[in-house]
């Protein structure tokens, strides 16, 4: 590597100023390039290519859907805010996903449902229908998922949740989605300790109900403890710690960067750091406990109704916790499916009353004459 940057150097300081050239270059780990490229002469302006703002989306959305039967119903404005924090390569890759749904479904246009499939298979992938689970591994699942939804839901600082739902994607048993009401660019202590609760919400629920816990949190572990990690040692979020920076920062190992560098802190700052990592993602467990046990009616109401339904949006989700009927919540939904038997069931009468046309049978040889 070393002599690859060595070779490129002098290339470069090859140019004479009456060359015109410009070189352009691209990387997505702008930590690890060496100091020497990056002078004055070298490559010494940077221009940062972000992921896309709302109307930088709806923008990009309008070049992909360009060309492709959209409904007219469709706003990709209204589509753009679904879709926060997705880069071009997502936004492309779900109006795709969108497109082959509705081929595979025989319409004429793409409509709102595989608009809303294909961001659902850019975030967590597509369905795995044909994973069959146990009843037992279903019921953790739906009261896992469904903790995660409440203690985001009572908790003022986390995303809002969007769809809940007990069907495997990619690894997942079961998912839920939040999603922030608009981009955000910073993010508060509260705001992430909002989010670290509701993560544990799923393992919490599984303690409170089954007073047992299973192997589905691990994913959630590793989340919270990352985050946590970064509070104390990265924002200076510790109040014991006070706002200081602790550590290298953990990139990888480049142009010579010695990969096992020593912590810039003693042993006892060491344990210090252990045990406020240990403190807040404790304080955190506590919380999702703390609102799982005051809401248990609910956890086990929309449980059962999840375990039911499979899956449930957002305003079905606040339609439950206000304390509507289920058929009432579930009615769009039921005369949507109801219309789509109906008219599945009319394709196939018509399939039935066709003819069945069949080629006819060639017609006997004459008989050749004796002799």
């Amino acid at each position: 590597r070393e002599q690859t940057l060595n070779q490129l150097l002098v290339e470069m300081d090859g140019f004479e100023a009456k060359d015109n050239i410009i070189l352009i270059a691209a990387t997505n780990r702008p930590d690890i390039l060496d100091p020497a490229l990056l002078r004055p002469g070298r490559f010494d302006r940077q221009i940062v290519v972000d992921r896309p703002d709302r109307d930088g989306r709806a923008q990009i959305l309008r070049v992909h859907t360009k060309g492709k039967p959209i409904a007219k119903s469709i706003d990709l404005a209204v589509l753009a805010g679904q879709t926060p924090g997705f880069t071009g390569a997502d936004l492309a890759n779900l109006v795709n996903e969108a497109a082959l749904l509705a081929a595979r479904k025989g319409k004429r246009v793409i409509e709102q449902t595989e608009l809303e499939e294909g961001i659902m298979r850019v975030i967590a992938g597509p369905e795995k229908k044909s994973r069959i689970l146990s009843e037992k591994e279903r019921v953790v699942t739906a009261y896992h998922e469904m903790g995660h939804a409440l203690v985001g839901h009572f908790l003022p600082d986390a995303d809002p949740v969007h769809k809940i739902s007990v069907v495997s994607r990619g690894q997942a048993l079961g998912y839920t989605i939040s999603m922030p009401t608009e981009d955000k660019f910073l993010t508060t202590r509260a705001q992430l300790e909002d989010q670290m609760a509701m993560t544990l919400g799923g393992r919490a629920a599984e303690e409170l109900m089954f007073n047992e816990i299973t192997t589905g949190a691990a994913n959630d572990l590793e989340k919270v403890t990352s985050t946590a990690k970064q509070m104390t040692m990265r924002f200076g979020m510790s109040e014991k710690l006070g706002p200081r920076v602790l550590g290298h920062n953990q990139g990888a190992p480049f142009l010579g960067r010695d990969m096992h560098s020593e912590p810039d802190y003693s042993d006892d700052l060491a344990r210090t750091i252990d045990s406020e990592i240990r403190r807040i993602i404790e304080e955190a467990h506590q919380r999702a406990r703390d609102i799982l046990t005051e809401h248990r009616d609910d956890l086990e109401l929309l449980s059962q109704v999840l375990l039911k339904r499979e899956t449930i949006e957002r305003d079905e989700f606040l339609g439950l916790l206000a304390g509507e009927p289920e058929d009432v919540v579930f009615a769009e939904r039921d005369a949507k499916a109801a219309r789509a038997a109906a008219e599945l069931e009319r394709e196939s009468d018509k399939d039935t009353a066709k003819p069945n046309k069949r080629m006819p049978y060639p017609a006997a040889p004459e008989a050749l004459p004796e002799g």
